[in-house]
């Protein structure tokens, strides 16, 4: 078995070597990345911590002068002698040789009679103005602060240099003069030459519009702009948007920038220079670890290896084992699949019988359900027979007392009729007296004469109108004996309409008492009918869960059938595949 190892196939050492492989290129990637990504992070803190030591040393270049200017004032303000001023700027100019030159100038202007005076007796020409110049202009406008010119070139000297000026009030808060000095801005550069980034980077100080004021080649000084030359993407970036006075530091296309303003200045510190001056130097670490780790996946595959070796005589023991074992349970499978087939099949007739009673249960349950519908109609039919058939006996009871109500008038009629008979025999006994007074009236009408002519006239009309009372108070009488026998024939109908009627009533109640025992009857019949359809539901949706579950055991005797099946075929196959790992472990067998 010592040499089995050399044996391995190439598909078996691809197989060793493919995720190894892919694996060492991503931890590589993944090295370069965090390569990249220290680098940036890295030369951008650097980057910025140069450029906050670059503003520290200008500021600290450029603090004493203006520490000393304040001085200066005081002690100007305390005796503003000239004789005394002269001494202090002799004195001040000693002790800061960093300074140029330092100078006073009196609040008047030279053509009104003012004056100024320097450290080195400067002789100062008649046509120059003090009260023109910007460091003079400046100061006044700060009213006792220090104010910071622009650089400018200093007479009589013709240095490039900046100015410190602090304007200065007596004890009457009255503007009495101007103290100022002069510093080289060489002296910035001075300051700065000492730091050193990388051997390609540069450092420079720049006024807000990005004119350098330090640069190696003396010309560039306020005559050359830092945007012209600089590796920064210029369409991103200019003197507005990057000299805005936030601190920056970024690596990008392949160089580092920093950007810093100097306090209590309108200056500005910039740092550049490509990151190759550092990619080397940390590249070291990065070669180290692909080192490590190709030795890394030397070591594996060696140990990988031998533990395929001795895997292999393991497998070869365990193979014999699981040929028996497989083959035992290739029986068993066999076995399993005649007995789960049987038993499917006596499943298959329990559904088969259950899916009919099922079947017989919904159709039992139709038609009860059709005889409770009927039942539950003809209830409601009898329950509006009754509603009709009280109606009915209320409505005859009304008719009888209005058949009643009638007969009642008819009486009340007669008797009525009876008074109009002694009314009309009144009215006939008036007329015959009439009638006899008009018969007695035109006698005595007659007897008078031509004079009685007219009232004979009257009595005659009278009893012609007695006459025709007469006449139709019998025609009267006639007719109120044909309403006499009318009414009377009436009442004899009306009462044996009213025995009618109360027959009907008589009949009406009793069926209504059939009715109601019917609507009993048909409640008891629909009620009946519902629990029974309610019962024979239940009973259907139980055989239907039954059915269900027996389908379930069905369903899963099939799938135990279909994987003991599988699993025959399985023990089979592995049966196979043990004999031919056991073949080729045997060393016999490869020989």
């Amino acid at each position: 078995m010592k040499n089995k190892f050399f044996a391995i196939g190439a598909k078996e050492i691809l197989f060793i070597l493919a995720p190894i492989v892919i694996v060492a290129i991503v931890i590589c990637m993944a090295w370069a990345r965090m390569l990249n990504l220290a680098i940036n992070v890295g030369l951008a803190d650097q980057a910025r911590l140069v450029s906050e030591k670059v503003s520290y040393e200008a500021r600290i270049a450029s603090e004493p002068p203006a520490v000393a200017l304040e001085s200066l004032a005081q002690a100007i303000k305390a005796n503003p002698t000239k004789k005394n001023i002269s001494d202090l700027l002799k004195a001040f100019a000693s002790h800061y040789p960093q300074c140029t030159e330092f100078y006073y100038s009196t609040a008047a202007s030279h053509k009104n009679g003012g004056w100024l005076i320097t450290n080195d007796d400067w002789d100062v020409p008649d046509n120059f103005e003090h009260a023109e110049r910007p460091w003079y202009i400046g100061a006044t406008a700060s009213k006792g602060k220090i104010f910071c010119s622009e650089p400018y070139i200093a007479q009589p000297n013709d240095n490039l240099c900046i100015s410190y000026s602090i304007a200065i009030y007596g004890e009457r808060n009255e503007f009495i003069g101007i103290a100022a000095c002069d510093l080289l801005l060489n002296k910035l550069e001075e300051a700065i030459e000492g730091i050193n980034f990388s051997s390609n980077s540069k450092i420079h100080v720049l006024d807000g519009n990005g004119r350098f004021l330090t640069h190696k080649d003396p010309s560039y000084v306020l005559e050359k702009n830092y945007f012209d030359e600089t590796h920064l993407d210029k369409k991103k970036y200019s003197a507005k948007t990057y000299l805005d006075g936030v601190q920056k530091a970024f690596v990008k296309n392949g160089y580092f920038f920093s950007v810093r303003k100097i306090e209590n200045s309108s200056w500005f510190v910039v740092v550049e220079g490509p990151i190759s001056d550092f990619s080397g130097q940390l590249a070291k670490p990065f070669y180290m670890m692909i080192a490590i780790t190709v030795l890394l996946i030397l070591g594996i595959i060696i140990f990988y290896g031998k533990i395929i070796t001795s895997t292999r005589v393991k497998e070869a023991e365990l193979s014999e084992k699981l040929i028996s074992e497989t083959q035992n349970l290739f029986v068993a499978a066999k076995e399993n699949a005649a007995t789960s087939q049987d038993q499917s099949a006596a499943v298959k007739e329990i559904v088969a019988t259950m899916e009919d009673n099922n079947a017989l249960s919904e159709s039992i349950s139709e038609k009860i359900k059709g005889v409770s519908d009927v039942a539950a109609k003809t209830n409601s039919d009898v329950a509006d027979g009754v509603t009709y058939l009280a109606e009915n006996v209320r409505q005859l009871h009304e008719i009888a007392d209005a058949n009643q109500t009638t007969i009642d008038g008819i009486k009340s009629l007669g008797s009525k009729i009876g008074n109009i008979w002694d009314i009309v025999s009144l009215i006939n006994s008036v007329a015959d007296q009439a009638k006899i007074i008009a018969f007695n009236a035109e006698l005595e009408a007659s007897s008078a004469g031509e004079a009685g002519r007219n009232f004979q006239i009257v009595a005659t009309e009278i009893r012609r109108l007695a006459d025709g009372i007469i006449d139709g108070t019998k025609e009267i009488k006639e007719r109120i004996t044909e309403i006499q026998q009318s009414s009377d024939s009436l009442i004899l109908a009306s009462e044996n309409g009213t025995t009618k009627i109360n027959e009907g009533v008589e009949n009406a109640s009793v069926l209504s008492e059939r009715f109601e025992s019917i609507k009993g009857a048909s409640e008891i019949t629909a009620t009946s009918s519902s629990d029974i359809t309610t019962i024979i539901h239940q009973q259907a949706v139980a055989s239907e869960q039954i059915l269900i579950t027996l389908k379930q055991i069905a369903s899963g005797v099939e799938n135990f059938t279909t994987a003991t099946e599988h699993i025959s075929q399985a023990s089979k196959n592995l049966s196979s595949i043990a004999s031919e790992l056991n073949n080729k472990t045997d060393p016999e067998a490869n020989a």
